[in-house]
């Protein structure tokens, strides 16, 4: 039993979710012939799959606090990998978005503006640098005062850029405020964590 539970933490979950997002977005192309619709239909599925992925990472401390059980600690303990494993999303994300360029300029021109460079170049630049301080040596190199701050305000500020992504197409598709219940989740999450009551118990332990 504990050899299968082995299968599904550190880099193995990792590999293995890694894997298969590559795996579905292959598939997503070619399901389109890997042409423009196909390459779209990438760029929307690996922005969902960041999205969960993102959240559970971001939310993983918080609910061990809150949630003490062992879900929640096997969330908290494979944060990390789930983690990086949301930086590979995004980086099939930003392949995607490059193949939409190269293949329809015009239409990658209308779908964007120098506001998502600035901001989208922002959120890549934390997402670098969150996932090459990820591991114990680059950790340990930056100190964990240094550490704390930048995955905190990477954090942050990929959930507020999440709302923003995901906010601004509600008014042409209302279902799009689904998207934004789990980022309200996990910034409440959080927010309850911090209090002195949620604290109090991990203290005491």
């Amino acid at each position: 039993m504990p050899t299968r539970q082995n299968r599904f933490e550190g880099w193995q979950l990792f590999a293995l979710l890694s894997l298969t997002l590559l795996a579905l977005s292959i598939w997503i192309a070619g399901m389109r012939d890997f042409e423009v619709d196909g390459v779209r239909m990438v760029i929307r599925f690996t922005a969902r799959t960041s999205l969960v992925l993102f959240c559970l990472a971001f939310s993983a401390a918080a609910l061990a606090l809150i949630w003490p059980n062992a879900s929640t600690r096997w969330l908290r303990r494979n944060r990390r990998y789930l983690g990086v494993t949301f930086a590979a999303s995004h980086a099939i994300h930003a392949v995607a978005i490059f193949a939409f360029a190269v293949m329809d300029p015009a239409g990658y021109a209308a779908a964007t503006s120098i506001a998502s460079y600035i901001f989208g170049g922002i959120g890549y630049a934390f997402i670098i640098a969150m996932t090459a301080t990820s591991f114990d040596r680059t950790a340990a190199a930056i100190g964990a005062r240094a550490w704390r701050r930048l995955h905190l305000a990477g954090g942050y500020y990929l959930l507020f850029q999440f709302m923003v992504s995901f906010g601004k197409r509600i008014p042409d598709m209302p279902l799009y405020a689904l998207f934004l219940i789990p980022l309200v989740a996990v910034f409440a999450l959080r927010m309850i964590a911090m209090a002195p009551r949620a604290q109090a118990p991990a203290r005491a332990g």
